[in-house]
């Protein structure tokens, strides 16, 4: 059993990552983070919903460092958080915290980058920063699954925790003080499942705005804000509230100061919501193995954990957005156009009448073990029935990017270079990569073809 309050343990945490010595591989761990948190923010910056609300919000820009990569002006810091925070989630390629089902990448480093550029912090500082807003967030994330998952979109409601911390931090503020950030992000926390899995484009803001409030409950907390310190584990406190109990802290706790999460990261291998992942990556290893096209399947049958049926079993596609968490129209774009990256959910994939032929052929069911194992283990069971009869049967134990299976320094630099590719000259993201993995100074103005002109 815990010993401590959670919420003064994991601000002490935060805190930590303020001063330590930061071993070479966290600070490598980190950059790719970042890394990866750019390549899916620069998609979002061309099309969705930041697109839209970039000129309304406008006028509220304010005047600060902060860049908001959508149009690539200088603003204050939460203007930029909350705008590249849904930029950032827009085409669903950031990162996942396996154990929380979390994305931790989007709010949290939305907000630290936004605030160290409006303050000019250091690289260092910066990354501090986003390591212990990984920290906080992630281990709350272990604490209140898997029953939060079932109403609250957790990237959501976390985040905002994950995006206070981040702030607090580059505030310099004391641990007690990231505790008042952590009590007071906990109010501002929300974002409900149905704008996850109905219709609609308010997914992307759930992360915008957690990055835009935890900025808010972080700069409180540096003026002096309080909050009280058992908002994570009281009766009447947060994980109360969002789930079946006050809080698992025995596993949200667990290993800190041992491990931390920035290293057990998961990185997107397809563009598509993640509790896809394993059927994906089965069917490729299938058909590694045994070759065969779409016109020699008669039936493929998943077997998958219970967010896969809940949020995936989905025939109704009209948007990518839809098309995104359809695991029926994922596994006709992966054997029809040999991927699931950004071409699977433009115009022209989406009017394709095979794949949309193709997509009854896939059906979905729950597997009490599968599920049993989640959110550890993201795992799926394939029966594919060939038209010649034959039946292909395979078990699938892990998804591609997870820590056991992760992607490589090369097969993270091929994503970045895909998804910046239709955003940036090769030149840019060539100097932005280097920027972000090499050097000791913080990214700048970076928006389609801003690098070139910023001096970057």
């Amino acid at each position: 059993m815990i010993q401590q309050n959670p919420l003064k343990e994991l601000a002490q945490a935060a805190h930590h990552w303020g001063s330590c010595d930061l071993d070479a591989a966290v600070v490598h761990d980190t950059r790719r983070a970042v890394l990866d948190w750019f390549a899916a923010l620069l998609p979002g910056c061309a099309e969705g919903p930041a697109v839209i609300l970039a000129p309304a919000l406008a006028s509220g820009r304010g005047t600060g460092e902060a860049v908001a990569y959508v149009d690539g002006g200088g603003g204050t810091a939460r203007h930029a958080a909350l705008l590249n925070g849904i930029a950032s989630h827009t085409v669903e390629f950031d990162d996942i915290f396996r154990d929380g089902g979390y994305h931790p990448g989007s709010p949290t480093i939305a907000a630290a980058l936004a605030v160290a550029q409006d303050q000019g912090a250091s690289a260092e500082s910066f990354h501090r920063a986003v390591i212990g807003g990984y920290e906080v967030g992630c281990r709350i994330a272990m604490a209140l699954q898997p029953s939060h998952y079932r109403d609250w979109h957790i990237t959501a409601t976390v985040g905002t925790i994950g995006a206070a911390v981040s702030t607090a931090m580059l505030k310099g503020c004391t641990a007690e003080q990231i505790g008042h950030a952590i009590a007071i992000a906990s109010s501002f926390a929300g974002g409900h499942q149905e704008n996850l899995q109905g219709l609609g484009q308010t997914k992307p803001l759930h992360c915008g705005h957690a990055a835009e409030a935890g900025v808010l409950a972080g700069l409180a907390a540096a003026q002096g804000v309080t909050g009280s310190p058992d908002s994570l584990h009281a009766p009447h406190g947060y994980a109360a509230a969002t789930s079946d109990s006050t809080g698992n802290w025995d596993a949200g706790l667990a290993g800190i100061g041992q491990w931390t999460p920035i290293s057990r990261m998961t990185f997107k291998n397809h563009g598509c919501c993640g509790h896809i992942f394993p059927t994906l990556d089965g069917l490729r290893s299938v058909q590694a193995a045994q070759t065969f096209g779409p016109e020699d399947v008669a039936a493929i049958a998943i077997a998958g954990y219970g967010a896969t049926v809940a949020i995936c079993d989905r025939m109704q596609v009209e948007t990518p957005r839809d098309a995104r968490f359809s695991v029926q129209y994922c596994v006709a774009a992966l054997m029809h156009m040999g991927g699931v990256r950004l071409a699977a959910f433009g115009p022209d994939a989406l009017a394709r009448a095979d794949l949309r032929a193709f997509m009854p052929k896939v059906t979905v069911h729950e597997d009490q073990s599968i599920t049993a194992a989640y959110p550890a283990k993201r795992q799926a069971g394939l029966t594919i029935t060939l038209t010649s009869g034959d039946v292909i049967t395979h078990f699938q134990p892990t998804r591609k990017g997870d820590p056991d299976d992760p992607l490589t320094d090369a097969d993270l630099l091929e994503k970045y270079d895909e998804l910046t590719a239709g955003v940036l000259t090769p030149t840019e993201a060539a100097r932005l990569k280097h920027l972000i993995m090499q050097s000791d100074d913080l990214p700048g103005a970076v928006a389609f073809s801003a690098i070139a002109r910023s001096g970057l």
